[in-house]
This record gives C-alpha cells, structure tokens and sequence, in this order.
C-alpha cells in the first residue's frame, strides 16, 4: 500500500511525532509499503529516504509560538500533491485547517483521521482547572467536540493511538473505530543495560549514597507534563527515605524549574540526550520512572521505562496509567503531590527483589513498534479493499 501523512506536527526539529514517523516509515519499507508525508516547511522541497519513503515540505507559515513548526494553510498544494501520489489510505493528525483539506479531498483514497493527543485535556483543561471541575470545562468546550465531530464525518475511519484516548474521546460523543496502540523501538531499551556504577554516579550527583533510591523524570519541561507537582512529592517523600530524582529534558518551563529545584539537594536537572544507547542505559540504572501527566494520550515514555525494567510511578488517569503493570507500578491520584508522594515510599517499601523480578518480567512484554505497523496496515488494507469492492 502506498500511505500519505498530511502531518503538520512533523519537523525536523521536532519529538516525539518526528520520531514515529521515521521509525514507522522505515518499518513499512521493511514490509513493503511506502510512506510518504506532506509537512509544512520553509521552501517547497523533498527529502527521499535512503531505505523508502519522503517527505515532500510544503512553504507555509511558521507557528506564532513554537519556530520548530509550520501551518498549512492553502488546500492547492496539498490537494495538488495527493492527486498526483495516488495514495491507497491518507493519514491527517491536525484538528485544524489540514483536517479540512484531507476531508474534503475527494480521492480514491481511504481517509484516517489518526488521533495523537487531546486538546482539551492538555490545554483547556490544565488552564482552567483552578477555576472549575474538569467535567465543567468540558461542559463549556463543548464546541470543540462538536467542531471535531463536523469534520471527522468526512473520514472513512477514526483511529486513537491506545485505549486511553479512545475512552476520552468516546465519553465526549466523539466517534472512535478503532485504538491502535504504539509501541516502542525494543531494541533500544532492556533491563540488561542497567549500570549499577552509572547508577551510584548519578546518586552522588543527587548528594545520595549507593544504597539512596533513583527517580528519573523524562521529557519535555512543558506545564502539560506537570513537573512540579512531580517535585513536590520527591521532595515529600524525601523527607521518609532517600531518594533523588534527575530530570532529563528541556523546554519553556526549564528555567522556572530550574529556579524551582534550586535549593533542593536531591533533584538534578540535565540536558537531553540524543544518543539512544547513552539514555537506555541511564533509563535502566534507574530505579522507578516518575511522571506528571494525566494528559499523556499514549505513554511512550512510560512504555520505554518498562522495556528498561524500571517500575512506573504515574497518575491514575490517561495513558501511562494505561501501559502500566500493576505488579510493578504504582498509581497515584492525577494532580496531588502528596498522593504522588505516598506512592513513591508505597513502591520503595516493597520488596526489592520481588519488584525488580516483576519489573523484568513487565519489560518482557513492552508492545514494539513493529507490531503497532503491522496491525495498522492490517486494519488499513480490510478498509482498502472494501472500499475497492464497493466501487466495483
């Protein structure tokens, strides 16, 4: 099959949807498809893949508050390209001006609307949860559901990436047909990388002896990821056992949790790190993953903790609670410090022996990317073909 994306979110400069992509393309060359996306760009221009696939940049505008991105705008060009590729399934991601373009594309094409995040949970939610209940807000963003419902109408099929979003969205009345999970590139993460003298380096770097307890907090330092909340209830439970966090990321909230964690002694802020071997083998000398956020749609980050062999400490909500195993985990109730902080002295409580042989067994079942693409392409071609028997 040959597959268009019309992705706004993909860049070169961008996360976690640039790393999807990549990674899918190259494994469906492996399978014998072709991927090809249309994202926005500073010049019209294509990018061939040495092992199958491009991209094909279309000149739009840059986004007002992040440079990394652009917004399509004009339908021609998009439209222009489609008819010329021919695709067998067309992919969109954006609620914006794209899912309109590809919505009203009148192709031979199946048409996906491929859900990847939650609007308002991670912003209208987050902006005014100070103010009413998240059941309110929802009340009063109302139109934005409706406004999705309108366009979505225009696709042949509406797919979530896991069972958290699809249960959000479904709650709302929005039409789901299928959750298709993600999954991970395996052989990056495993518990064999773990480094017990990496492991006490990183301790005395939190001012903590070898025999302390090692949180790792990563990803982007956006208000969404909810790091403070994550602070606190280090620094809370740190007042129970030893424990230290490093947080590996960067972001518009850096410097204020930089100021933040100034005057802790235990929590250690570091840059990212691109080497995928250097972070598998940090990620697996650590001794529990901690997150913040509820709004999480999938829980990537969580899925490649597991792979390390790290237990989980996450909110009860969204999709890291999702991915989570229970024998190795512990959940907290989403938004509270102190539950976060109960959680974290639950977990270093148990035995370790037992959570570590639990946390392996976890890591052994870590979905892969590869089985992600291989049922969405098994989804893809039943609708391919039933479409093609309809026309004949």
């Amino acid at each position: 099959m040959r597959i268009v994306d019309v992705n706004e979110l993909y860049s070169p400069t961008g996360g976690g949807v640039r790393t999807y992509i990549d990674r899918k393309m190259a494994i469906l060359a492996d399978m014998g498809h072709e991927l090809i996306v249309i994202a926005p760009g500073r010049e019209d221009a294509v990018e061939e893949r040495p092992g199958g696939g491009r991209i094909h940049y279309v000149k739009a505008p840059g986004m007002p508050f992040d440079a990394n991105y652009g917004l399509f705008w004009d339908a021609a060009p998009i439209t222009d390209l489609l008819d010329r590729i021919d695709p067998d399934v067309v992919e969109c991601c954006s609620p914006w001006r794209p899912a309109w373009i590809v919505g009203d594309w009148q192709g031979r094409a199946v048409k996906s609307y491929f859900m990847h995040n939650d609007n308002m949970a991670a912003y209208a939610q987050r902006w005014f949860e100070g103010v009413a209940s998240h059941a309110r807000i929802e009340q009063a963003f109302a139109w934005y559901t409706r406004y999705m419902g309108r366009f979505l109408d225009r696709y042949d099929t509406v797919v979530t990436n896991g069972p958290a979003l699809e249960k959000r969205l479904r709650n709302r009345g929005l039409r789901i047909d299928v959750a298709m999970p993600l999954g991970i590139e395996r052989r990056h993460f495993s518990p064999e990388f773990r480094d017990e003298r990496l492991r006490t380096a990183l301790l005395k770097q939190c001012d903590l002896p070898a025999d302390g307890r090692l949180l790792l907090g990563l990803g982007r330092h956006h208000p969404e990821k909810r790091w403070p909340i994550v602070i606190d209830a280090v620094e809370r439970a740190g007042a129970k056992l030893p424990v230290g966090l490093i947080l590996i990321g960067t972001g518009n909230d850096s410097p204020r949790m930089a100021k933040r964690i100034a005057g802790s002694p235990h929590i250690r802020m570091f840059r990212p790190v691109y080497d995928r071997e250097r972070l598998a083998r940090i990620m697996a000398s650590c001794d529990a993953l901690i997150h913040g956020s509820e709004a999480e749609p999938f829980g990537l980050v969580a899925s490649e903790a597991m792979a390390s062999g790290l237990p989980l400490i996450v909110p009860d909500t969204g999709g890291c609670a999702e991915v989570a195993e229970p024998r190795a985990s512990e959940l907290y109730r989403a938004r509270d410090a102190q539950a976060a902080a109960t959680a974290i002295i639950r977990l270093f409580r148990r035995d370790p022996r037992m959570l570590r042989r639990a946390a392996i067994t976890a890591a052994a079942g870590v979905r892969s990317d590869a089985e992600h693409a291989a049922d969405l392409m098994a989804y893809y071609q039943g609708l391919v073909d039933a479409k093609r028997a309809q026309a004949a």
